[in-house]
């Protein structure tokens, strides 16, 4: 059975934000050209290493000696997207991602596929013809200015969520934090 991809080439939007208080935030990455859009959710710590993972490929790009490509070091202003998510119609929850480069087009390349979710029904999930969940996937192609740009977003929703414990390292929530430090 073919898999359902929802491809943007060149998209008029790709961000990653929330739905949510801080503890209880669904992340979601959203894409947009013209009135397509498509949302998935993802978790925290997909959305926090995308970015990071993003930047190492820009990085590398901006220290290669020869390069053909004009990647931008920081953020380009022009391309700094703070606004909220647009409507949220959740296509599917992220299970395994990848990352490339295209030097083709000098785009960052997203895949982003969903959980498997072996012998469960839901109904919430595209179903062929014959009654079968339909495998799909999204596919983002960004040039590297909205990959900056996107980066330097999801850093930000990232960190606006709980602090973090100095001594455990896990989230302090509003009503206290009980920790035991980690034992050397």
């Amino acid at each position: 059975m073919p898999t359902r991809v929802h491809e943007f080439s060149w998209p008029d939007r790709v961000v990653i934000g929330t739905i949510g208080v801080p503890g209880a935030r669904t992340f979601y990455l959203q894409v947009r050209a013209g009135t397509q859009i498509v949302s998935v959710a993802l978790e925290k710590q997909q959305s926090a290493l995308l970015a990071e993972k993003i930047d190492d490929i820009l990085d590398q790009l901006v220290a290669l000696e020869g390069n053909p490509f004009s990647v931008p070091t920081s953020t380009p202003i022009e391309l700094v997207d703070n606004d909220q998510l647009e409507a949220v119609q959740e296509q599917f929850r992220t299970g395994a991602m990848s990352l490339g480069w295209d030097p083709t087009t000098a785009q960052v390349v997203i895949e982003a596929y969903p959980i498997a979710d072996v012998g469960a029904g839901n109904n919430n999930e595209a179903l062929d013809q014959d009654g079968i969940e339909a495998p799909e996937m999204l596919l983002v192609r960004m040039p590297v200015g909205t990959a900056r740009a996107f980066t330097k977003r999801t850093r930000e929703v990232v960190g606006a969520g709980r602090p973090v414990c100095p001594l455990c390292g896990y989230p302090v929530d509003a009503d206290g934090h009980v920790c035991t430090p980690p034992e050397v």
